[in-house]
């Protein structure tokens, strides 16, 4: 009869696997060649994209938010003159190409600094509307695009003016490294401005100008691209969302020339949080494309083919003994039963029953001929065969198929495949982790220096005289900035004069040794605390104190692909980081303390980035440090910003090797557990149960009826025992109705 379930699916099924774990060991174990650019690479580039994105992102939305702060204050205060507004603007905020106030009555133009805006672009849906002064961007004579921002100048009996400031949409001023080129582009793949290209005037040859014009038409093609896959919608992008990024972004790869490929990636504007903050910048439909020839690769040699078709072979061997333990210990012995009890089951008793030799089939085989000689009605025999007790159980057979596949999963999982510290780690990672550190740096000073800008330009509204103003606009400063945690108004001995937010931290005075505007305090708490200053003008002593949230300046460092991130001090102590820290701890390892230390050293204009392998044990360790550089309050601090990962993270072919070894291992212990589970739960355990069942059967235990549990060898055996107890009850109800009937001729006359 047919058998669903049972000992023969779960052997097929263990083949079948096996078969399909080998194919797939020679296929991902020993492939022909590796990719001509790794993987790490090209998601370095886009991470590089990305970076650049947030970057740009953040400038324009930093120029729009500062111009409108700035005519906020100008409308809260006394009318200006057109002049003296763009004088303070500019000494405020170095930021615009240029800057025009422009009467809106008469459309004249009352003052103007910087570049020429022309104003033929001003019109009344410009104006006036839901997107009235919404930023624009405009093509001035020259061809080049200039981002406009316009804020409105309203004051008591004076006509209206209208502030313009334009932006150039250039690429972000970041460290590119050698040989990366960035562009922004607009939509429909227009390059607005490109940077890290040389002058073709520079080149010295002409197969370095044929290489730059080359380099030039790989950026055109790849930013038409970049620019066409980030249109799309971030839910049906094909990497939308890609490692953490809110908006789209992907890598390209170019063709090569003289044996170096171009890389690229790219990544549209996004804003950090949509929810709770609209972007200027993401609204404009910008992406960034990154730009990097890498030295194409070799492919590797037909031996790392061979290695998966030997694994695969021995995986294959392993599999057949494997099958061949089952079949011969659990299969076969379990089907010799099936047969012997329907045989018993249906009256045939003229052979012996053959006994398994071990095993739980081995105590059934034995209650089954002992069974047999009592339907034939043979006593003395059924007292010689007595019941066998099966010392190994069909557990041992499951155990050494086990360690059979064991054999090759451990191996194959553990050995295989290992690396140690001498892998090879391209010099691209080593160069964009330090680039990429250099720009968060750059990305935590611009940070520290617009928050010394912003009370710069809160100073302005206050009124010394009026502690309840000043609180005021302490408040309304705190509601629209949340980099800071407090906002306090201290004089020259240090006593707070007026308060917004938390209560101060740490004491800020008038110290002839520490005059610096960004510093450091808290040393023993729980939380570093930033403080930066400005003196209020027209108030001698009097000083705007604004303490910076911890997880403002942690924000700025969580950047995918870059591992650890923290902001140290000149003593390397932890100021900020990506992950948790304690407030002013060491780095873990001497190393970084060093690379710090080495990071500092001033060569030339000032101390520069560094970055490097570090290899210990069997780990290798990519870090880089950058100290604060550039300009404003922030780049005298001393503090560095310093990263750190593990090169194992980085998608290189010695570490996708290993990657998959372990993943074979791993399927290899699966297939163990999920076929082996399978037969110990629906054959193994309902055999032990039967091989009870059977034996108390034969020791005269007629009342316990025997149900099967499963349609399979098992079940059938059961149901066959259950015809032989319902025999043996009916021979028995015999025997005892004749013993009971009168003899014929017993009595007397």
């Amino acid at each position: 009869m047919p058998l669903l379930g049972g000992i023969r699916p779960p052997i097929a099924l263990l083949c079948l696997l096996i078969l399909a774990l080998a194919g797939l060991t020679a296929k991902v174990l020993g492939p022909a060649g590796d990719p001509v650019v790794p993987k790490a690479v090209l998601g370095s580039q886009q991470h590089f994209a990305e970076d650049g994105a947030i970057a740009l992102r953040a400038s324009i939305d930093e120029r729009v938010t500062d111009l409108n702060r700035t005519a906020a204050a100008l409308n809260a205060g006394e009318p200006a003159d057109p002049e003296r507004v763009l004088s303070d603007l500019s000494n405020t905020y170095q930021k615009w190409t240029g800057t025009t106030v422009l009467d809106l009555e008469s459309g004249k133009i009352l003052a103007a600094r910087g570049e020429t805006i022309p104003l033929a672009w001003l019109d009344k849906d410009v104006l006036t509307g839901d997107h009235a002064l919404t930023p624009r961007m405009v093509r001035l004579e020259t061809g080049d695009v200039r981002l406009m921002t316009m804020a409105l100048l309203d004051w008591k009996d004076r006509p209206q003016e209208l502030l313009i400031a334009s932006n150039s949409l250039s690429v972000p001023a970041i460290n590119l490294g050698p040989f990366r080129s960035m562009a922004v582009v607009a939509r429909g793949g227009e390059v607005l401005a490109t940077a890290g290209f040389e002058q073709a005037e520079a080149l010295n040859s002409d197969a370095e100008r044929d290489e730059l014009a080359f380099l030039q038409k790989q950026m055109t093609r790849l930013s038409e691209r970049g620019a066409k896959e980030t249109e799309e919608d971030p839910v049906s992008a094909r990497e939308p969302g890609s490692r953490g990024y809110p908006g789209v972004s992907g890598t390209l790869l170019g063709d090569s020339y003289n044996g170096r490929v171009a890389t690229a990636g790219y990544a549209s504007l996004a804003s950090a949080d949509p929810e709770q903050r609209k972007s200027v910048g993401a609204g404009l439909g910008l992406t960034v494309v990154a730009m990097l020839p890498v030295v194409q690769e070799h492919a590797v040699g037909q031996e790392r083919e061979l290695y998966g078709l030997v694994a695969a072979g021995a995986l294959v061997v392993f599999g057949l003994l494997a099958a061949a333990l089952l079949w011969m210990a659990v299969q076969r012995p379990l089907l010799h039963l099936f047969l012997e009890s329907r045989r018993l089951a249906r009256g045939d008793l003229t052979r012996p029953v053959e006994i398994p030799r071990w095993g739980e089939t081995a105590r059934v085989g034995a209650a089954l001929e002992r069974l047999r000689t009592q339907l034939s009605g043979d006593a003395e025999a059924d007292r010689e065969t007595g019941g066998r007790k099966g010392r190994f159980g069909l557990r041992v057979p499951l155990a050494l198929t086990a360690v059979l596949l064991l054999l090759w999963c451990v191996p194959v999982g553990l050995l295989l495949n290992r690396t140690d510290a001498s892998v090879s780690v391209p010099s691209t990672m080593v160069n964009d982790q330090r680039d990429r550190t250099d720009l968060v740096a750059d990305r935590v000073r611009r940070a520290l220096n617009e928050a010394q800008a912003d009370l710069v330009s809160t100073t302005r509204l206050i009124d010394a005289d009026d502690p309840d103003a000043t609180t005021g606009v302490l408040d309304d400063a705190l509601r629209k900035h949340t980099r800071y945690g407090s906002l306090y108004v201290v004089d020259k001995g240090g006593d707070v004069v007026a308060r917004a937010g938390d209560e101060p931290s740490a004491d800020w005075s008038e110290d002839e040794k520490d005059a610096s505007l960004i510093r450091v305090a808290g040393e023993g708490g729980k939380k570093p605390v930033i403080q930066a200053g400005a003196a209020v003008p027209e108030a001698k002593g009097l000083t705007l104190v604004g303490e910076i949230r911890v997880e403002f300046l942690n924000s700025l460092l969580a950047r995918p692909g870059l591992g650890e991130v923290r902001v140290v001090d000149a003593k390397a102590r932890t100021i900020a980081g990506s992950n948790g820290f304690l407030a002013f701890e060491s780095l873990p390892r001497e190393s970084l303390t060093d690379l710090v230390r080495a990071g500092g050293v001033k060569v030339g204009a000032g101390p520069v980035e560094n970055g490097l392998l570090i290899r210990e044990g069997r780990s290798v360790t990519v870090a880089a440090a950058a100290p604060f550089s550039g300009g404003g309050v922030a780049a005298d601090v001393g503090w560095t910003v310093i990263s750190w990962q593990n090169a194992k993270h980085f998608e290189i072919a010695p570490y996708e090797r290993e990657d998959r070894s372990v993943l074979a291992g791993m399927l290899g212990l699966a297939l163990i557990v999920v076929c082996l589970g399978w037969i110990h739960l629906v054959v193994v355990r309902p055999l032990r149960a039967l091989a009870g069942g059977a034996e108390k059967l034969a020791d005269g235990d007629l009342k316990t009826v025997l149900y099967p549990r499963y349609h399979d060898e098992v079940g059938a055996v059961v149901r066959s025992l259950e015809l032989v107890r319902q025999q043996l009850q009916a021979r028995r109800q015999n025997q005892a109705r004749r013993s009971a009937e009168p003899r014929l001729g017993a009595g007397g006359r």
